[in-house]
């Protein structure tokens, strides 16, 4: 008799497309092949972003993110997964200067991870390299509202749509990466009713982080909802109280090699009589 085991195909960026206003998509940020093995059994799409400069790597902003660093990160997440679909992040400086630059650092990407698809920053400036990578099988996930990449000219990491008098560019560059074949949209930062509009304004899935829960869809970095940073944004719940789990453990070891506690007989190994 042969034994015949169920086949875990992967998330595709069609199936993640054709999810506009039905149930809500669920997706966080993975790093490392170890943590992207627990949340795939969760989520729908894991997300590499280049947040991990910052989380990862102590960094001020996402900017000093190299293209390498994300290869490297990439590489973990897609092998440390079988069902989600993964997405990597584009860093700054690999796409904005032309959509010929866009493609071959995309395809670098997507060749060496072997992820499904890429995700960059900017509205309807952007929509030309948007579609000049989807031309030519490059999957891309827009990003628009508050673009960490652009905190330098933005000041700071800043609420978007505050004024009304914002929202109808805002939508703009949402209907022009959508027309120009982005699948889904990561709104960031925008003001609840704002995110609602862009909603209902494109005909592909809106994946909030601190946007709406009218979204299609919810994004978190993972280390702020599972309480491993001691401030997170206002639009962060966490889940979790990892940090304190995890300085409680140090604790306690370091507790028992001082009292000599640790290692015991069941730590240690014996020599053959």
């Amino acid at each position: 008799m042969s034994s015949q085991t169920e086949t875990i195909r992967r998330v595709t960026v069609p199936q993640l497309r054709a999810r506009k206003g039905a149930d809500p998509i669920v997706s966080l940020t993975a790093y490392h092949a170890h943590t992207a093995a627990i949340a795939e059994k969760y989520c729908d799409f894991l997300l590499v972003g280049d947040s991990l400069g910052m989380v990862m790597h102590g960094m001020e902003s996402t900017v000093g993110v190299s293209l390498e660093l994300m290869i490297m990160h990439g590489k973990a997440v897609v092998r440390g997964t079988k069902r989600a679909l993964v997405v990597v992040d584009m860093p700054f400086g690999s796409y904005e200067e032309s959509p010929s630059q866009a493609f071959r650092n995309a395809a670098k990407i997507m060749k060496e991870t072997q992820c499904q698809a890429v995700k960059l920053e900017g509205g309807a400036r952007m929509a030309e390299t948007i579609k000049f990578l989807s031309e030519r099988g490059i999957p891309v996930m827009a990003h628009i509202g508050l673009t960490p990449q652009s905190t330098n000219i933005m000041g700071g990491f800043k609420t978007q749509g505050r004024d009304e008098d914002e929202w109808q560019f805002h939508i703009d560059d949402a209907i022009a990466v959508a027309d120009a074949g982005a699948f889904a949209v990561v709104v960031e930062g925008v003001v609840e009713p704002l995110a609602e509009k862009i909603t209902q304004a494109i005909d592909v899935p809106t994946i909030g982080i601190g946007a709406s829960k009218t979204c299609d869809g919810q994004i978190l970095v993972m280390e702020d909802m599972l309480g491993l940073n001691d401030w997170v944004p206002k639009f962060v719940k966490k889940f979790g109280a990892v940090g304190a789990a995890i300085e409680d453990a140090i604790a306690s070891y370091a507790e028992d090699v001082k009292s000599r506690a640790f290692p015991t007989q069941d730590n240690v190994y014996g020599s053959k009589k």
